[in-house]
């Protein structure tokens, strides 16, 4: 699928050029600041590029590098969370809509916490995703656990970009255990495109120290939390403590062992799903035909966006899989249904 992005910078408080790229048109969904993150490589990624396309179907996503990374100053003295929190308020101010969905994956959740607080006029929406109020520092609450904090740190600092395979494995386990060997070797190559050793290691120790849980508790934006439940980074746990401080959050698990979920999973397009309902983008009423036949979650999502006309082109765009997937998957839901084809399935979901 084509994808092109615009590609710009701002000036944070202190100076720092922080890198910015938007792609599609519509609603802006604007994503805080994340550890791996090169706006640039992003786009010929097999992990990245199907989140590009997914969320700029209807929308102008908009994502930035953080200090240190990318195509942001890669030199920059200050890399404090503070300062991350100045980026983010300049990437915001960047925007021209008044409103934007506010999208925060793993750190990124405290990110936009913080932020959604600061300015609540400008959040129309918060999204959390497998994200945690209190990182690995913050929350340990017995020796082993600050330990493994530091370790990790530690291991970032010898390891981080080696050819050694056993430092890769191990980094990419973390984030995509159930990922393919492409997309294992290129997360592997995003560590040495990303940041230099010790601005990798600095930023994961600010991290670890993030602690937004009381001010958790006094949002007051409509809040969608989904949380992994097998994910290797974040424990599920910190999505449902997460969740459960928000007032009036909607908590969706996810059965996946991923912490950035993959396109070929189920439960990628529950999320994309939920979201769609989450921003105001209902899903029709199936009739009982359908809701009797034993979808999947995953196969009613795909069924919904064949209801509403859309092509096999249109719907690998909006969920970021690929034709082939898209082709087998509507197989498997027209045998489902008792239908021989795309119409009769459009006939069927029309039905009342």
């Amino acid at each position: 699928m084509k994808l092109s992005q615009t590609l710009r910078f701002c000036a944070s408080a202190d100076g720092t050029r922080i890198a910015v790229a938007s792609c599609g048109t519509g609603q802006v969904i604007l994503r805080a600041a994340h550890w791996l993150s090169n706006v640039d490589y992003d786009v010929k990624s097999p992990v990245w590029r199907p989140w590009l396309q997914a969320l700029s179907a209807g929308n102008r996503f908009v994502r930035y590098d953080p200090r240190g990374c990318g195509l942001s100053d890669r030199h920059v003295a200050d890399l404090s969370v503070e300062a991350w929190h100045a980026d983010l308020d300049a990437v915001a101010a960047s925007i021209e809509e008044p409103r934007f969905v506010l999208l925060g994956l793993s750190q990124g959740g405290a990110l936009s916490i913080a932020f959604a607080l600061r300015h609540p006029e400008r959040v129309s929406h918060l999204v959390l995703l497998n994200a945690y109020s209190q990182g690995a520092r913050a929350r340990a609450q017995t020796e082993p656990e600050r330990l493994e904090a530091e370790t990790l740190v530690n291991l970032i600092r010898i390891g981080w970009g080696r050819d050694n395979p056993a430092f890769c494995r191990f980094f990419t386990n973390l984030f995509i255990p159930d990922g393919t060997p492409e997309q294992h070797r290129w997360w592997g190559d995003l560590e040495r495109v990303t940041a230099a050793p010790d601005v990798a290691a600095q930023l994961l120790w600010q991290m670890q120290g993030l602690d937004v849980l009381d001010l958790a508790t006094t949002l007051r934006v409509p809040t969608l939390v989904a949380h992994s439940r097998g994910d290797m980074r974040v424990p599920f746990d910190q999505g449902r403590k997460l969740a459960a401080a928000i007032p009036e959050a909607r908590f969706i698990p996810l059965e996946s062992k991923n912490h950035v979920l993959l396109p070929d999973e189920p439960a990628w397009a529950v999320f994309h799903a939920e979201l769609a309902t989450f921003l105001g983008r209902d899903r029709p009423v199936r009739p009982r035909a359908v809701r009797d036949a034993g979808l999947t979650p995953a196969e009613a999502a795909l069924f919904d966006l064949v209801a509403e006309g859309l092509d096999n082109r249109a719907i690998t765009a909006r969920l970021g899989k690929s034709v082939k997937t898209v082709r087998n998957q509507l197989s498997v839901i027209f045998s489902k249904l008792g239908v021989r084809n795309r119409s009769q399935a459009i006939v069927m979901a029309l039905s009342r």
